[in-house]
C-alpha cells in the first residue's frame, strides 16, 4: 500500500474513532439525566440497599476490582498497542497519570481494604464493569490521540484550578472511605454515624470527594469527555448521597440535625 493510500486510510479510521469518542460523550450527559431522574424514585441497590431480583450476588472485593479494574487497563491497552501522538505533551502525560492512579486506587487497594462489605447484585456490578470499559476508552483515548494541549497549556491557571480540586477531592474521599472503614471495631455490626473529615458537614463526604474530584479534572482539561464523566458521575452518586442521608436521619435520632447530604451548609 503505498503512503497517500495509507495516510487516508488512517485518516478515516481516526475520524471514525473521535465520532465514537463524541458520541460516548453525549450518551453519558444523556443517560446521567436520565439516572437523576430514576434515582428519585429508586436506591441503587448495592451495599446497604442491596435486595433481591438483581440477579447472583458477587463478592464485594471481587465485585470492586473487577468492575474498576477496566478503567485502568484500557488506557494502557491504547498506550501499547495503539499510536498516541498527544502523548508527547507534558499536559496529557499528567491528566493521563492522574485518571489511571484514581483508578488503580479504586480497583488494586480499596478492594481489599472491604471490611465486611455487602456483596453486589449481578446486574450493578456488570453494569459498573461495562462503564468502566467505556469510561476508560474515551478518556484515555481522547487524551491520548485528541487533546491537543500542548506544553503552553501548564500556563494556564484553569489547569492549576483543576490540579488542586483533584487533588483535594481525592484526599476528601480517601480520607472518608478510611472513616468508614473504621466506625466498627473488630467484631462489632451494624451502622454508626460517621464523624470527623468532611463527615461533619455532609452525610456523604466520600461521593462529595469524588465530585469534586472529576470536577477538577474537568476543569484542568476542558474536553467535551471530562465534562460528560464528571455530570454523570454527579448525576450517579449525588443522588446516593441524598438517600444515605435520608437513610442516617430516620436511623438515628441524634443524628446532627446540621449535616447536610451533599454540598456543606447548602444541600
Amino acid at each position: 500500500m503505498d503512503i497517500p493510500v495509507w495516510n487516508e486510510w488512517v485518516n478515516k479510521v481516526l475520524s471514525f474513532d473521535l465520532i465514537i469518542l463524541n458520541f460516548l460523550s453525549y450518551n453519558l450527559i444523556f443517560f446521567g439525566v436520565v439516572v437523576v431522574i430514576v434515582l428519585q424514585w429508586l436506591n441503587t441497590p448495592y451495599g446497604r440497599y442491596a435486595r433481591g431480583g438483581w440477579g447472583p450476588s458477587v463478592n464485594a472485593q471481587i465485585a470492586w476490582f473487577v468492575q474498576e479494574i477496566p478503567a485502568f487497563a484500557v488506557p494502557l491497552l491504547l498506550v501499547y498497542y495503539t499510536d498516541c501522538p498527544k502523548l508527547k505533551f507534558t499536559p496529557n502525560k499528567i491528566f493521563l497519570g492522574l485518571f489511571l492512579f484514581h483508578y488503580f486506587q479504586r480497583s488494586s487497594i480499596f478492594p481489599f481494604l472491604i471490611r465486611g462489605g455487602k456483596p453486589t447484585p449481578f446486574i450493578p456490578f456488570i453494569l459498573a464493569f461495562v462503564f468502566c470499559v467505556l469510561n476508560g476508552y474515551l478518556q484515555g483515548g481522547y487524551i491520548l490521540k485528541y487533546a491537543d494541549f500542548g506544553s503552553k497549556w501548564m500556563w494556564n491557571s484553569r489547569f492549576y484550578l483543576g490540579i488542586i480540586l483533584f487533588c483535594t477531592g481525592m484526599f476528601i474521599n480517601l480520607q472518608a472511605d478510611h472513616i468508614l472503614r473504621n466506625l466498627r471495631k473488630p467484631g462489632e455490626t451494624g451502622y454508626k454515624i460517621p464523624r470527623g473529615g468532611l463527615f461533619e458537614y455532609v452525610s456523604g463526604a466520600n461521593f462529595f470527594g469524588e465530585i469534586v474530584e472529576w470536577l477538577g479534572f474537568a476543569v484542568a482539561n476542558g474536553t467535551l469527555p471530562t465534562f460528560a464523566f464528571f455530570f454523570f458521575t454527579l448525576c450517579n452518586i449525588g443522588p446516593r448521597a441524598c438517600h444515605h442521608h435520608q437513610w442516617y436521619r430516620e436511623k438515628f435520632e441524634d443524628y446532627p440535625n446540621k449535616r447536610r447530604a451533599l454540598i456543606p451548609f447548602i444541600l
